[in-house]
Order: structure tokens, then C-alpha cells, then sequence
């Protein structure tokens, strides 16, 4: 499989996945001639201590809003990789979920957590199989979590009761080697937000050498894991000056505009990855909702910005 895709929605709220505004934006994404999209929305637990997810019904998007999302990003063409994720209202990034590694008095803090996360995951993988979404992922960036190996197992074994199409998990970067359960899932995913720019308004040359050097640990990783397909679950960057060495960055705004950086890391990263057989393609990060009122703006959004057209470009390439 190689995925040419684009990660659609995160910042979707409640009703706008059904609105025209979203239809125009979907539409616009289908012009690209990639064929995937991951449909990202977040439901919250209050801290990264709390045990119970659940929606906030003033802003979580309705199952409504995630049947009409999938429905439309099919008829536009793209197959649909279902991504519902979680947050923490306190800010705290999920990846620092953690809990006691043992009972603390009467309660079992990781039980009480999983068994929600579990049917979190089964509410979702549910409207995924009604909709015939083409892939489904059971968990992003949960670092905390992952070396919860038996807990991780048992969720997925429920979501295979459920859903019956392939599923993914989407780590960090540079967190890879750390989950020990890639047996379970049928693709290996990262969050491949990795600082290949070493100065300011780095070269995509320069870019593209240090994609080389993520190559062979990534080639590893999928060899370790008896070939099984590495992909790209979010992966972008920024038109800032200085966001390719760290492009996962959406707060420093004091940067200037430059749409050559963000331009040369996308470039750069299909470059070095387009061919390899054991890497199953991207999900870019990220296409809003709603398409920017004003183009461009310096975001991770390529409307109307200069990744725009290379992407086209690139997509309408085969892979050797």
C-alpha cells in the first residue's frame, strides 16, 4: 500500500464537518489527486490524571458529524482513515497520560482508564465499519500508555471484534523502538515530526540528507517487525522561518513568513522516502475544516501556499 493522503478535521467542532464551508475544503483536498484522508477529532478527559473520557456536547462533533465527514470524503474519491483521538482539558499534552504502575488502595488506575479507552475506541471503530472506512487507528502520541503492552493488546483484540479492516497505531518520532506490540496492528505509524532543518531557511538538500540518515532506523524498525509498512500518520511543517528543525511547532508566531522552508521539507521528505517499498506513505498535517480565510496564512495549512503545487506535482507520480 502507499498512501498519497492528508490528515482532514482536527480542528472541527461540533456541527461544522456538515456545513458547505467543509464541503468546499474537502473538495479542494480531493484537487490535490492525493487518494486518502484521516478523519482526526478529539474527544477529552479533564487531566492527564483523569480515568473518564468523554464528550463535551457545547463542542465535541456528533457521530452525525463524523457519518456526514466520511460519507463526503468518499464521495470526493479519498479513502478514509478514522482517527478519533483524546486531549486533556488541562492543556497537558496526551502523551503524558500516565497513572500509578500499581493499585493504589482499592483502585486500579490503568483498569479503570483502558476499560474506558476501550470503549471509546469500540464506539468508533462501530461507525468506522458502518461507513466502510478503508483504516482505522486505535491510538496518537499516547506515550504514557504504551508500555501498558497487555491493556494495549486487549483494546485492539475488542476494536477486531468490531472493525475488520486494517488498523494502525501512531507513536512519536523517535519513540518507534519503544512499543512492543507493532505485532498487533497491521501498520507501524509515527508522528514523523523530525528536525531535518539545522539553520533558519535550511536547503532542501541539506533537508534531504538528514531525511536519509531517519531512513535506515526506519528500514530497521520495519525489518524488526518482519517487513511490516511504516506510515507517515502526521507529518508537516509550518511556512515560518526556522520550523523544519522542529516542525512540530504551532506556537512561536514571532517567526517570519517563509514558504520555501515548508516547501523544501515536504519536498525533501519524498525525495527520500517516495520509493521505499517498506514505507506506506503520509498523512500531512494538517487540512482545516474550513478553508483559511485569508491565503496563506503561517500555519501547517499548503492553501495557497508554494507546497500547494509541489504536492499536486507529486501526486500525480507513480512509485517505481
Amino acid at each position: 500500500m502507499f498512501i498519497k493522503g492528508f490528515t482532514y478535521g482536527f480542528d472541527g467542532r461540533k456541527g461544522m464537518y456538515q456545513t458547505g464551508e467543509a464541503a468546499l475544503s474537502m473538495e479542494r483536498l480531493s484537487q490535490l489527486g492525493g487518494d486518502w484522508a484521516a478523519l482526526a477529532f478529539v474527544i477529552h478527559q479533564d487531566s492527564f490524571s483523569s480515568t473518564i473520557i468523554r464528550p463535551d456536547y457545547r463542542y465535541t462533533v456528533t457521530d452525525k458529524d463524523v457519518y456526514v465527514a466520511v460519507n463526503r470524503l468518499h464521495g470526493q474519491g479519498l479513502k478514509v482513515c478514522m482517527k478519533p483521538m483524546i486531549n486533556c482539558m488541562d492543556g497537558v499534552w496526551r502523551a503524558h497520560i500516565a497513572f500509578p504502575e500499581r493499585e493504589t488502595g482499592k483502585k486500579d488506575y490503568w483498569q479503570e482508564w483502558f476499560d474506558c479507552y476501550t470503549a471509546f475506541l469500540c464506539h468508533y471503530a462501530e461507525i468506522a465499519q458502518d461507513t466502510k472506512c478503508e483504516m482505522f487507528c486505535v491510538g496518537c502520541e499516547m506515550l504514557g500508555t504504551e508500555p501498558q503492552e497487555a491493556h494495549w493488546r486487549h483494546a485492539i483484540e475488542e476494536v477486531r471484534k468490531i472493525y475488520h479492516g486494517p488498523l494502525v497505531y501512531n507513536t512519536n518520532h523517535g519513540k518507534e523502538f519503544g512499543v512492543k506490540w507493532w505485532d498487533a496492528v497491521d501498520y507501524i505509524g509515527t508522528s514523523a515530526y523530525y528536525g531535518v532543518g539545522k539553520i533558519p531557511g535550511d536547503s532542501m538538500e541539506n533537508m534531504l540528507s538528514e531525511w536519509e540518515k531517519q531512513k535506515g532506523r526506519l528500514k530497521k524498525l520495519s525489518e524488526d517487525n518482519g517487513g511490516k509498512q511504516i506510515i507517515f500518520m502526521e507529518i508537516g511543517c509550518r511556512s515560518a522561518k526556522g520550523c523544519a528543525q522542529m516542525p512540530y511547532d504551532f506556537s512561536h508566531r514571532e517567526f517570519p513568513y517563509d514558504e520555501d522552508e515548508q516547501s523544501n521539507f515536504y519536498e525533501s521528505c519524498m525525495k527520500a522516502m517516495w520509493d521505499e517499498k517498506w514505507f506506506a506513505g503520509f498523512f500531512w498535517w494538517d487540512w482545516y475544516t474550513y478553508l483559511p480565510e485569508r491565503q496563506p496564512e503561517m500555519g501547517f495549512s499548503v492553501v495557497g501556499k508554494k507546497t500547494e503545487g509541489l504536492l499536486r506535482e507529486w501526486y500525480k507520480k507513480e512509485r517505481e
